[in-house]
């Protein structure tokens, strides 16, 4: 109990919330909802209020606490939600890994994170988590528990093992929860941590962009180890009591009937999904009209209401705009006041955003920089990073952006060389520093060619050492046995020496030229940034 001026005691937990309230309350709010649907398993809220308290309680007594980290390595799943809620409820946090991550990419993930628990799949990726622990040797700490099985070292069996009971902690809403591996701008990726209040601020924002209720069924199809699958609309129906309807990965063929029977009016998918879709439907006529057609309505012909006003905000702002994970999402939109002239749109309620200069004064075009609610506390074990990007009171995204004369923003590009691919960002030191790692290699430049269906794809420019042979299947070989597949380069093309600017960097411009870069992300862009 505190004690104010003026005489009043205040006990802080009356003004705190947390995500681990939310399934609290909505168990109170919803008996009977569905909160979470993953193939044949069905829980409402308080099945999932129960789930979480012994989830919680089982991690407790392997000494899990406030500050301590959970580790996912598998695909999209309801437990993804359960470890959250759980972690919520303990002041911990979890990371949902890549799947796609090579086994170095993962090694290098439990190494950097240093979880007390991992929990993993073996389906599909059992390989690469033996060969991420293998490489590990016997130094980790962690407890591990797969996922997708039963019995002894079974997570299900793990969570049975701990009570009901409410563990009732003291969280501290502005801790950490979930951690986003992004931004490997310097060569290694960096994990972003998301506050109870950062998710909250998110779920309330994205909530009206997309008109949300506890009526909503959203189709999580987008992976759960990026933002855009929480914004749009997984965090936004869950803090309002919506339903979550998860897929371990998207297949067409098995989206469309499931769209239909758990009557969604959300979905997170990709243009070329969605015209895949399409023309499955012709010929299945399932019954969409449910399905609010939102950002793609230009993409989803006669399957949904052509009147598609009624489901957008500002005639489909809520689709256009900019941000990155290290903003819990969208930190500019269309949705709020209009696009104007800026592709990006303005400001959302729990944001302030100021265009400033090295010296971090005020300037029509400069580094997009961002305050609120929706900042993240840093990067996970980055001190230098985070003293860096956090300088004059703002976080600095490293994207560049014009603030116009009517109010609204521009993303511009950004200050970092990035490429696009569907909605992944590859930076190319982390693709340059994999191929250079290979013995035949002297140096290498990483540009993007534009691909019509998924925006760019990877071009290796690469010189040899003197003497040493290598052919593009070898360098493309390298990199898929080391970091994700859709990192690795599409072509080769290989040089006696690099062109270098004036400074002696790496001259990407021409590289661009001479090989056909370009397509990068910037200009009249559908959600700019990252």
């Amino acid at each position: 109990m505190q004690t104010f001026p003026g005489g009043f005691p205040s006990d802080p937990r009356a003004r705190r919330l947390t995500f681990g309230d939310l399934v609290r309350e909505h168990r109170r709010s919803f008996p009977d909802a569905l909160a979470l649907v993953d193939g044949e398993t069905r829980l409402t809220w308080p099945e999932l209020d129960e789930r979480t308290n012994r989830l919680a309680n089982a991690l407790s007594v392997t000494g899990v606490g406030p500050g301590d980290r959970i580790l996912w390595l598998g695909q999209n799943s309801f437990r993804i939600w359960e470890l959250l809620g759980a972690a919520a409820k303990l002041g911990a946090m979890v990371c949902p890994g890549y799947w796609r991550w090579a086994a170095p990419e993962m090694a290098f993930a439990v190494q950097d994170f240093d979880p007390k628990v991992v929990v993993w799949q073996d389906e599909e990726i059992g390989e690469t988590v033996a060969k991420a622990r293998a490489e590990l040797g016997d130094g980790q700490r962690a407890l591990w528990l797969r996922h997708d099985t039963g019995g002894p070292g079974s997570y299900e069996g793990f969570l049975a093992s701990g009570s009901a009971d409410d563990p009732d902690t003291d969280v501290d809403p502005d801790s950490a929860l979930l951690v986003i591996y992004t931004a490997a701008i310097t060569g290694r990726q960096s994990g972003s941590m998301l506050s109870h209040r950062n998710l909250l601020a998110m779920g309330a924002s994205s909530a009206w962009m997309g008109d949300i209720g506890h009526e909503t069924a959203f189709l999580s199809a987008g992976p759960m180890f990026h933002i855009g699958n929480y914004q749009f609309w997984g965090v936004p129906a869950f803090v309002h009591g919506g339903k979550n309807v998860i897929v371990r990965r998207v297949v067409a063929e098995e989206l469309l009937p499931l769209l239909a029977a758990e009557q969604c009016t959300h979905a997170y998918l990709m243009p070329p999904t969605i015209a895949q879709l399409v023309a499955l439907n012709r010929e299945a006529g399932h019954d969409l009209s449910h399905l609010r057609a939102s950002v793609a309505a230009q993409v989803w012909e006669g399957m949904v209401p052509t009147d598609v006003s009624r489901f957008t905000r500002n005639g489909g702002g809520e689709g256009r705009g900019y941000g990155q994970t290290e903003v819990t999402g969208f930190a500019v939109t269309g949705a709020y006041g209009g696009m104007g002239a800026g592709n990006a749109g303005r400001p959302g309620p729990f944001t302030a955003v100021r265009i400033l200069d090295e010296r971090g004064a005020e300037c029509e075009v400069g580094e997009i920089c961002v305050r609120g609610d929706l900042v993240h506390l840093g990067y996970w074990n980055r001190p230098e990073i985070n003293e860096e990007r956090f300088r004059f009171g703002w976080w600095h995204t490293t994207d560049l952006g014009r603030r116009e004369p009517d109010g609204t923003i521009s993303f511009l590009g950004t200050t970092t060389r990035m490429l696009k691919s569907a909605a992944e960002n590859i930076f190319p030191a982390e693709v340059e520093n994999c191929i250079e790692a290979h013995p035949a290699v002297k140096e290498a430049a990483v540009i993007g060619v534009p691909n019509q269906r998924w925006s760019q794809d990877v071009k290796a420019v690469v010189v040899l050492k003197e003497g040493a042979e290598a052919t593009a299947e070898d360098i493309i070989d390298h990199c898929r046995s080391r970091i994700a597949s859709y990192k690795k380069p599409k072509t080769v093309e290989f040089l006696d020496a690099l062109p270098r600017t004036g400074g002696y960097a790496k001259d990407y411009e021409t590289l661009d030229t001479r090989f056909g870069g370009g397509g990068y992300p910037g200009g009249d862009t559908l959600g700019a940034g990252r």
